[in-house]
């Protein structure tokens, strides 16, 4: 296999190619005056590939990869398989409003009709069981668990601590996270009020002053402000987050900051400064797992 990458990508890329033994490629993208792209890859291509591309900025991204695989499969591959760690467009999984798209359907479809398959960590998939439902490839598509990682570093960084998800959507990997670090569990009840604003009720804190929350993605930082404050109403007085895919739109962080929250770690899914758990092992194995 080989590796294919952005710019935006060269360090996870440079990851799994040392991982998986397998040599990387950069693509080159130029951009034409009247605001379109030409993507290019300058490597020999044989059998099958992997092109890496985390889809935070989802809109011009996605015109790349439909480039970028395009331009693979006429160089010579015979699969084509994407590796985002962060999936976008997957938080719109129903319709939730007359004349609104169902974002993730449609997302998906385009993908599968790019791609041999897709890898990628923690997709929001709530209403449904598998990545292959949504993404509908010729070969397995699958959203892998970060709760490995996570519970590794709780481990060794926030022992005696509360592990706390938002919300009940969260509830499945808090607990998983919850039996291999040996922590103590539980979910918060949310009400989204709107885009940007949120209620997080927490029942019961177990007796402890520290906490830590896990959240899939951190974008305005509402749910996890919120969150804090609940917390800090229950007696908690040690706050940490951990989150799988920092987003971080402007402003977030100071408010998760400005929140209480004192210690903030993300999985490097989207590159960012509070990046300290690395997902280019688990990729790795599931890029090595040949359908």
């Amino acid at each position: 296999m080989q590796i294919h990458y952005f710019a935006d990508d060269a360090k996870l890329a440079s990851r799994l190619a040392n991982l998986t033994s397998c040599r990387a490629f950069p693509m080159e993208i130029k951009h034409f005056p009247d605001g379109e792209s030409l993507v290019t890859t300058h490597s020999p291509v044989r059998d099958d590939v992997a092109i890496i591309h985390s889809l935070d900025r989802p809109d011009q991204k996605l015109i790349h990869l439909t480039l970028a695989a395009d331009a693979l499969r006429r160089a010579g591959a015979a699969a084509v398989t994407l590796v985002a760690p962060y999936l976008a467009y997957m938080r719109q999984d129903a319709l939730f409003k007359a004349g609104q798209p169902i974002s993730q359907r449609a997302i998906g479809r385009l993908l599968g009709s790019l791609f041999d398959r897709v890898l990628t960590v923690e997709a929001h998939l709530h209403r449904v069981k598998s990545l292959n439902e949504v993404v509908p490839s010729r070969l397995e598509s699958r959203s892998l668990s970060a709760a490995p990682m996570i519970a590794d570093w709780l481990r060794k960084k926030a022992a005696n601590s509360l592990l706390l998800g938002p919300d009940q959507e969260s509830s499945r990997w808090i607990e998983e996270i919850g039996a291999r670090s040996g922590m103590k569990n539980t979910v918060g009840i949310k009400h989204r009020l709107s885009d940007r604003k949120v209620r997080v009720k927490i029942e019961s804190v177990h007796g402890l002053t520290r906490a830590v929350i896990v959240d899939d993605i951190a974008s305005s930082g509402a749910t996890l402000a919120e969150t804090a404050h609940a917390l800090r109403n229950k007696g908690i007085r040690d706050l940490s987050a951990v989150i799988i895919h920092p987003i971080f739109a402007v402003g977030a962080l100071s408010r998760i900051r400005r929140a209480g929250v004192e210690t903030i770690v993300s999985c490097d899914t989207v590159a960012h400064p509070t990046n300290r758990i690395r997902v280019a092992p688990l990729l790795a194995a599931a890029l090595s797992d040949q359908p």
